[in-house]
């Protein structure tokens, strides 16, 4: 596979966001539910990576990662502001006064940053899984869920080929970034499999695709690019995620934690 080197040009979630407004779209109870399932997955994300600024190993990757952040926050923001139509709350409700128990993110995008090569790892299969969702739910029955996965998938696509550069990168440089890589995948894969689980979300709502018919094409590119690193593909056991239904990793408490201290400090703030 090809990696791009450019950055990704930010599709502002405002645009999307008045686009929503102007056509008077509202959420249903089940459209509400998947837009907070993969909004969350995107927020969290979004936030883990921002603790990268400053610290990245080299200045082009500080505004790569940075830029990905953004990105994943705008897809965020346009899908929490989706699924609020339906619930009567904003954005900043849905990220900033939720307890952890109410968030739907997998446990994949909760997992820790730990070194350069398990961000890495952790946005190979974050950014596979999303852009086949994307591509796939751009042609949804549903117009907000499309129209937000239409513009989304043209950012993932980017941060698919970021993170497959450095995948071959670390994997063909020295013994020390391979062997970093290989230790990253093993840790990181076992996550993978909750993103393919059907649930009865899925068994009554027919506008997005079923997560068992993402698997296949997801897999066919995780294991080309592994094919083209010379990397074995991790023979792990599946985690116990669930957090579709709530129940998280021990990581997510303190990422919300310092994700909403403000907010809750001050929650009459504007600015």
């Amino acid at each position: 596979m090809s990696a791009e080197t450019e950055p990704s040009v930010t599709v502002t979630d405002v645009e999307l966001d008045a686009e929503l407004t102007s056509t008077g779209l509202v959420a249903s109870a089940d459209e509400a539910e998947y837009a907070l399932r993969i909004g969350d997955d995107s927020l969290i994300l979004a936030q883990q990576l921002g603790w990268w600024i400053s610290r990245a190993p080299e200045l082009e990757e500080d505004l790569a990662l940075g830029n990905i952040a953004l990105d994943l926050l705008g897809h965020a923001r346009n899908l929490l502001h989706f699924a609020g139509t339906a619930l009567g709350k904003t954005e900043d409700e849905l990220a900033y006064f939720r307890d952890e128990h109410e968030f739907r993110s997998a446990w994949l995008f909760e997992q820790p940053n730990g070194d350069f090569g398990h961000t890495i790892a952790r946005g190979l299969l974050t950014s596979a899984f999303q852009f086949e969702l994307y591509t796939q739910l751009a042609e949804s029955s549903s117009p907000g869920l499309a129209g937000i996965a239409a513009k989304s998938v043209k950012e993932v696509a980017y941060h698919r080929d970021h993170a497959v550069q450095w995948t071959l990168r670390l994997a063909g440089g020295t013994d020390e970034s391979r062997s970093r890589i290989e230790r990253a995948l093993i840790n990181t894969w076992p996550y993978l499999d909750e993103l393919f689980r059907d649930d009865e979300l899925h068994e009554r709502f027919d506008a997005a695709p079923r997560p068992s018919a993402l698997r296949e094409p997801v897999m066919n590119v995780l294991r080309q690019v592994l094919a083209e690193a010379e990397l074995d593909e991790p023979k792990t056991s599946e985690s116990s995620g669930d957090g579709r239904h709530g129940h998280h990793s021990t990581y997510l408490g303190p990422i919300l934690a310092e994700m909403q201290v403000l907010a809750r400090r001050h929650p009459d703030a504007s600015w």
